[in-house]
């Protein structure tokens, strides 16, 4: 008779969902996906719901595949040594194997007034909170949004478009990520919505108040309503449980996913630190991660080795707006190419890849191991770094993007600020 393998999935974003469904593939897998909502957030849409112009959330039944068992709740604990993970609600629930999958969310500014003045908005909750608050400001009302990643720059320009008064405080350089070229053409965007951006070494935010937002070269900016899109932090449940993590607290895994602790442990997305050499956090790692790592519990079950970790990245795409968008082309480590698509075919572009992400999940959901982009060579680059030593933990900049990116190469401002963008020196 064969022997039933129970798998837990923790989280039920990008990651988990693919893992959770991946896992169905064998009859003798039983798949429970713990999330503490009953609906599916599609994290990249947070900033439309935002500026009014969708919800960011899907039905589960449209991307979890049938066999998989949803239980709305949070967890609280691992107990590695027990097989079995504590819920919020009461309860425990066994595992043979687990797929931690919890995400990221906002991390903690540490800058005086932010928490009690400025507005998050990495999830939905927070999002969906910030929405009344715009709608209740009146529309010549200053908005300051703090961060200049991809979210930064997308809620501004959704505002903007939405006709709000909008500075955008960078921290330091527009679209850490992008290459000159494309920062440049977000520049222009932005001009042309009436975005202010200030940009430049002097435009750290060192205190939030309740109408104005103050930099670390002693300019204040006014502000009825503040964004923070600056960073993102991942929940601190397996240091909690005991588990080995990095040090902005992901699970610290081998390249196949495998926790450094546990074999019958694997992690996945943004919340996985694979050889303390982290990918950028983004729906663009997370789902090839979900793959990877079920595929590593398949391989285990099958008695068979896992294949290791070997990523690909396209690039990175970003919103200017209902009418304009930025697909940045990248090598396939992740850094940015001088080439770029921008303008309306831009905001086309963006748009397929927003709904291929919901796609990819429900394509999944019904054919289990149909998904094959994990599979893609990522290069040689990787492996170079981590022969070389350069494992280790990655800081993130503005809204989540690798300051580092996995090629070992900066983002760097070279080819000049554009007259559009106000650089505070």
């Amino acid at each position: 008779m064969t022997e039933n393998n129970n798998v837990i999935v923790i989280g039920g974003g990008y990651a988990g969902v693919m893992a959770a469904n991946r896992l169905t593939l064998r009859d003798d897998v039983t798949v429970t996906l713990i999330n503490p909502r009953s609906t599916f957030v599609h994290r990249v849409r947070l900033h439309q719901l935002v500026g009014g112009s969708d919800d960011a959330v899907v039905d589960y039944r449209e991307v979890l595949a049938e066999g998989v068992r949803l239980v709305v709740d949070s967890v609280t604990r691992i107990d590695a040594a027990e097989r079995s993970v504590t819920l919020a609600a009461g309860g425990t629930v066994g595992y043979d194997y687990l797929v931690y999958a919890v995400g990221s969310g906002s991390a903690d500014p540490g800058v005086p007034g932010a928490a009690e003045f400025a507005y998050p908005i990495a999830g939905l909750e927070e999002a969906q909170r910030l929405r009344p608050v715009l709608d209740a400001a009146s529309a010549k009302a200053p908005v300051t949004v703090v961060g200049a990643g991809p979210t930064g720059i997308e809620t501004a320009a959704e505002l903007a478009e939405a006709g709000r008064s909008v500075t955008l405080v960078c921290g330091g350089v527009l679209g850490p990520y992008l290459h000159p070229r494309g920062r440049r053409s977000v520049a222009r965007r932005l001009a042309a919505l009436g975005v202010t951006v200030l940009e430049g070494p002097d435009t750290e935010v060192t205190a939030v108040a309740r109408d104005a937002v103050r930099l670390g070269g002693g300019r204040t900016v006014p502000s009825e309503v503040t964004i923070w899109t600056a960073g993102f932090g991942v929940p601190d449940l397996a240091a909690r449980s005991g588990l080995s993590t990095d040090a902005l607290g992901r699970l610290l895994t081998d390249e196949t996913l495998t926790s450094v602790d546990d074999p019958h442990i694997v992690a996945a997305g943004d919340s996985a630190a694979p050889s303390g050499l982290p990918l950028r956090m983004s729906c663009q790692a997370a789902i090839p991660l979900g793959a990877r790592a079920a595929d590593t519990l398949l391989s285990r079950i099958a008695g068979e080795r896992p294949s290791p970790l070997n990523q690909f990245f396209a690039g990175q795409c970003i919103s200017l707006g209902r009418g304009a968008g930025i697909f940045q082309f990248a090598h396939r480590y992740d850094v940015a190419l001088w080439f770029h698509i921008d303008g309306r075919p831009g905001a086309r572009l963006k748009e397929v890849v927003c709904d291929s992400i919901v796609k990819h999940l429900a394509d999944e959901s019904r054919r289990p191991g149909s998904f094959r982009l994990h599979r893609v060579s990522g290069g040689a680059k990787r492996q170079e770094l981590l022969r070389a030593g350069h494992g280790g933990t990655q800081g993130t900049a503005a809204g989540g993007t690798s300051a580092t990116a996995a090629g070992g190469t900066p983002a760097t401002a070279a080819g000049g600020t554009p007259a559009t963008v106000e650089r505070v020196a």
